[in-house]
């Protein structure tokens, strides 16, 4: 059944399950157990070598013992590890005075030699968090009961990690050994990746987390059936789940988080108990029983959303209006389209809603920020692209076997026919680059930002229960890498990614992270162009938006900001070390908090938004995810998201300047925009 993966009738770009690929499928799993190579040791490695010409053999025959016998390994190194840690912190290691660093970037180095080499790395590790913890201003005691709590969780973590897990981690291995983007689903991973696309699960609509042996709720989704009950809050802890109005209640303390989100999901109209302990009340009080009526949930924070930006022209310029859509997902819900529901989630239509909304509120140009969108459905980005440009093709899908396929807006006319801009970074991909790259080819809109991540493939699911005809869901879904798309010009945007018009600093480099960095991805390639409407060439526009873009960011202290964080996180990622001598730490602390309190001196002074974030903890604080207390994080979280975003801002600016500089210049205007109905509302 997986032999889909090395089969040239489905993939795009087939390898051959040999001993090869075998070689590279154990490469990658070791580095999906132990990529930071903390337990494993290099005669376990070797042992394993034993293993390499034999994976492939495995797969083939569905026997996966080698891989089932290389974590048993795994999971014992583990628990000597961690015993080692605990034992740690019953020590005297806790001097910071010495010159010594802790390497915190291990991806590039040798497996250790011994357990006298690993003792040294994990007494560093160690000591490294014990000094975060210090430095945060935590006692002796209090540090070593967190640690040695934080160490039993890790164990926990490890231990619960069933059959089908392994088998995930070790499918994983074989799919990225085909490309970066292919992947292995269980069942359970498939409908929650379903549930991410749609926008919309049955369930109660709260958000769960894991914290020590108990589940606990870190955020209420607005509208759903735990917010309209008002009976549950963040930081309750869920102790235990019963179904329907007389089904037992299970305990559920010491359960893995997405056994218990298993259970408390569900149809529509079923009822779910709750026995629930409250976030203010001891662990060991009486809990208190919740009935809640399950519903349909939408996940609104994933969704499109909209804000206006008001922009002073200067130097005799007009002001202008800018609408700006944030768009975090090409999300679709693929069954509700299917169903032909009225109210399915997608895109295209909640962006469609968002620009007729603007059209009330006298804005004059749009951007479309789609920073951070790592894709979605390519339908939607087809979709999304035909609300722009009233009709044509929008991307061209080359297949295995050669057979170029080109794919388009079909409906005549537009959502929103006025100035445009897309507003991109590293992290934009995929279906944002699709759309990114159809607005630049058409000419219609300015792209803004940092060169996107630079994913140019097609992947589609198959559903391995369609072979065997399961009634049941057993096997899982592959997500395949099955084309490559390629922009109306003919460019592919793999591995180059999309490069903006107007640039905004790198906040990474190619070489930390994007298409590039992958060893196994595709080469950059070009095909021919198919005809497409140019709506205008900005290229004779660039250079005087470029000037007045960098004499604004050097007068705008908040972006100027941004980008000494971005030049600061830079500098200490290429360093790939710590200090562990006390002075040094606590001094770089000290600087960190009057770098905040000067900002924000300085923001009181100019007059400037306040920072929902001032008041709230920033400094490191040493504790993982699952330590903090919840509702401090969950407010903080929502504090970050109110920030002022200068780059969304100034990307707002750059077209108010070109709508303005092609209203007031008729020679430019007839330079970048050709006579058609278009230009007419970029000049008015």
């Amino acid at each position: 059944m997986f032999g889909l993966l090395s089969d040239s009738r489905y993939a795009y770009r087939p390898k051959p399950l040999d001993d090869a690929l075998s070689e590279q499928i154990l490469e990658r799993y070791l580095e999906a157990l132990d990529g930071g190579k903390q337990f494993l040791l290099a005669s376990d490695v070797e042992g394993f070598d034993r293993y390499a010409l034999e994976l492939d053999d495995a797969i083939r025959s569905g026997e996966l013992g080698p891989a089932y016998d290389i974590f048993a390994v795994y999971r014992q190194r583990v628990a000597e590890r961690i015993a080692h840690a605990r034992g740690l912190l019953q020590e005297d290691i806790f001097d910071f005075t010495a010159d010594e660093r802790f390497v915190y970037d291990r991806e590039d180095a040798p497996w250790p030699a011994d357990e006298a080499e690993l003792d040294t790395l994990w007494r560093k590790t160690l000591r490294n968090e014990w000094l975060r913890l210090k430095l945060a201003g935590r006692e002796a005691d209090d540090i070593r009961a967190t640690l040695d709590k934080r160490y039993v969780n890790m164990l926990d973590n490890v231990n619960e990690l069933e059959g089908r897990d392994v088998f995930q981690i070790f499918m994983n291995a074989y799919a990225g050994a085909i490309d970066p983007h292919t992947a292995y689903f269980t069942p359970r991973t498939a409908e929650n990746f379903n549930l991410s696309m749609s926008l919309s699960l049955e369930g109660i609509g709260a958000v769960l987390q894991k914290q020590d042996d108990v589940t606990v709720i870190r955020e209420i989704m607005p509208g759903g059936p735990a917010d309209k009950s008002g009976l549950l809050g963040p930081g309750d802890r869920i102790i235990g789940v019963g179904q329907g109005s007389d089904g037992e209640v299970e305990d559920v303390i010491g359960w893995r988080l997405d056994n218990v989100v298993e259970k408390i999901r569900g149809p529509k109209g079923s009822l779910v108990r709750l026995d629930v302990v409250p976030a203010k009340a001891g662990l060991d009080s009486e809990p208190v029983r919740v009935a809640i009526t399950r519903d349909e949930v939408r996940i609104e924070d994933q969704a499109a959303k909209a804000e206006v930006y008001d922009i002073e022209g200067g130097d005799g310029m007009a002001d202008r209006r800018i609408g700006v859509i944030e768009l975090p997902g090409f999300y679709q819900d693929f069954e509700g389209r299917r169903m032909r529901r009225d109210d399915y989630a997608s895109a295209t239509r909640d962006v469609a809603r968002l620009l007729r909304e603007f059209d009330g509120q006298g804005v004059d140009g749009v951007v479309l920020d789609l920073r951070d969108n790592g894709g979605g459905s390519l339908n939607e980005a087809i979709e999304l692209t035909g609300l722009f440009i009233d009709d044509g093709p929008v991307v061209q899908v080359r297949e295995s076997g050669g057979r170029i396929s080109v794919e388009g807006d079909e409906d005549a006319g537009v959502a929103w026919d006025g100035p445009l801009a897309v507003l991109v970074n590293r992290r934009s991909a995929s279906a944002s680059e699709i759309f990114a790259g159809a607005i630049q080819d058409y000419g219609r809109g300015l792209v803004i930002g940092e060169t996107t991540f630079g994913k140019g493939t097609v992947q589609n699911l198959v559903n391995l229960d369609r072979w065997p005809a399961n009634e049941a869901e057993r096997f899982g879904q592959v997500k395949l890498t099955v084309a490559q798309f390629f922009r109306v010009s003919g460019s592919s945007t793999q591995n180059k990614g999309v490069v903006p018009d107007i640039r905004f600093p790198a906040s990474m480099d190619a070489g930390e992270y994007g298409e590039s960095t992958y060893d196994n991805a595709l080469p950059w390639t070009k095909i021919s162009a198919v005809p497409h409407t140019t709506y205008g060439d900005f290229a004779p526009l660039l250079e005087r938006l470029d000037e007045r873009h960098h004499e604004r960011v050097a007068q705008d202290i908040e972006f100027g900001w941004w980008k000494e964080d971005v030049e600061r996180t830079r500098e200490l990622l290429e360093r790939d070390w710590i200090s562990l001598n006390e002075d040094e730490r606590r001094a770089e602390r000290e600087e960190h908090e009057a770098r905040r309190e000067e900002r924000q001196r300085i923001r009181e002074e100019l007059g400037l938004a306040p920072d929902p974030l001032a008041d709230l903890a920033l400094s490191d604080d040493g504790l993982t995810a699952n330590e903090r207390d919840i509702a401090a994080d969950v407010a903080r979280e929502k504090a970050a998201e109110e920030r002022p975003d200068p780059l969304q801002r100034e990307a707002a600016a750059i077209l108010a300047d070109a709508l303005n500089l092609l209203a007031t210049d008729d020679q430019l205007s007839s330079l970048v925009l050709p006579p058609t109905a278009n230009a007419q509302h970029w000049t008015n």
